[in-house]
């Protein structure tokens, strides 16, 4: 029965990988952008105003993704994998459904 439950250093380390891989980004969105440069006039759309922002994602070394499962969790019975396109709603690039990474989770 405790073999089912991931140790609690283990949740966190996935949650630490994930945090980071999403946020991180954002926080340094704004470094590039250069002292001065003038902003649209107010009410002007940004350039890109019609495009959805892309979904950030974690890598999979991030995740400690590998292509072996552990025990009975493996990313075919995950409840972030899309069957439909061998994806991962939270790490990038395609996946392999016998794989396996720290995120997993119980599909429901």
């Amino acid at each position: 029965m405790n073999a089912d439950i991931p140790s609690r250093r283990l949740v966190l380390r996935g949650a630490l990988a994930v945090g980071c891989g999403l946020c991180l980004p954002l926080l340094l969105s704004g470094c590039d952008s250069k002292p001065g440069a003038s902003s649209p006039p107010s009410g002007a759309a940004p350039p890109n105003a019609a495009a959805p922002p892309a979904q950030m994602k974690a890598k999979q070394t991030g995740v400690q993704y590998q292509l072996t499962p552990k025990g009975e969790q493996k990313c075919g019975n995950c409840r972030h994998f899309v069957a439909a396109s061998n994806t991962c709603a939270l790490v990038e690039g395609q996946i392999s459904p016998e794989a396996w990474c720290i995120i997993w989770a119980k599909l429901a």
